[in-house]
C-alpha cells in the first residue's frame, strides 16, 4: 500500500511537471480579462497612450520589471488610487504579474471600477522573458533576474535567471 501512495504522489507530480501553460492558466483563470500576447505587449508599448500595470509584490517589482511598468502590487492594490491617477476609463491597460493569475483578479477589480479596455498578458513576466524580451532592475538597467515567487513555480521560467525567497517551496 505504501508503494501505491508513492507511485501515485510521482504520477501526479509528473503530470503537473509535463502541464502547459495554457492548462495553468485554464485551471485558474476565467479569461473575465481577455489576455493580450507578449507580442501583442510589444507592438502596444510604441504606444504613449498604454498604461502597463504590474500587480505582484514590491519584493517582486525590485527584481525586475517591464519597461513602462507602474507598481500596483496584489495585496494592497486599490482601484480607488488608480481611479485618481487614469481619468479616461477607455485608456488602454494592460496589466501583468508573474503567469497571469494575479492579474486576472487586478484586472477584474479594475473592470469593475469603470475601466473598459483592461487585458491581462498572457504567461506573465515569465513568458514576456521566456520570449526574449527585455527587462529592468530597479535601477532601470537590463537584467535577466525574474522574481519566481516561489521555487515550484521558477519551472515557468525558461529564460532567464530565477530569483526567490530561500524559504519558499
Amino acid at each position: 500500500m505504501k508503494y501505491l501512495i508513492v507511485f501515485i504522489l510521482l504520477i501526479s507530480q509528473l503530470t503537473v511537471a509535463q502541464q502547459s501553460l495554457d492548462e495553468l492558466l485554464s485551471q485558474y483563470n476565467t479569461r473575465s480579462i481577455p489576455y493580450i500576447s507578449v507580442e501583442g505587449l510589444r507592438a502596444l508599448q510604441m504606444n504613449d497612450d498604454i498604461v502597463i500595470l504590474d500587480t505582484r509584490e514590491p519584493s517582486e517589482f525590485s527584481v525586475s520589471k517591464i519597461d513602462g511598468a507602474v507598481h500596483v502590487g496584489f495585496n494592497d492594490f486599490s482601484s480607488d488610487t488608480i481611479s485618481e491617477e487614469i481619468a479616461d476609463p477607455n485608456t488602454p491597460i494592460v496589466v501583468y504579474c508573474s503567469l497571469g493569475i494575479r492579474s486576472e483578479e487586478i484586472g477584474e477589480k479594475l473592470k469593475k471600477a469603470g475601466f473598459t479596455n483592461v487585458q491581462n498578458l498572457y504567461g506573465g513576466i515569465f513568458e514576456w522573458k521566456n520570449k526574449g524580451y527585455p527587462l529592468l532592475n530597479e535601477q532601470l538597467q537590463p537584467t535577466d533576474s525574474v522574481h519566481t515567487f516561489s521555487k515550484s513555480w521558477s519551472k515557468w521560467l525558461k529564460a532567464g535567471i530565477p530569483v526567490f525567497e530561500q524559504n519558499s517551496n
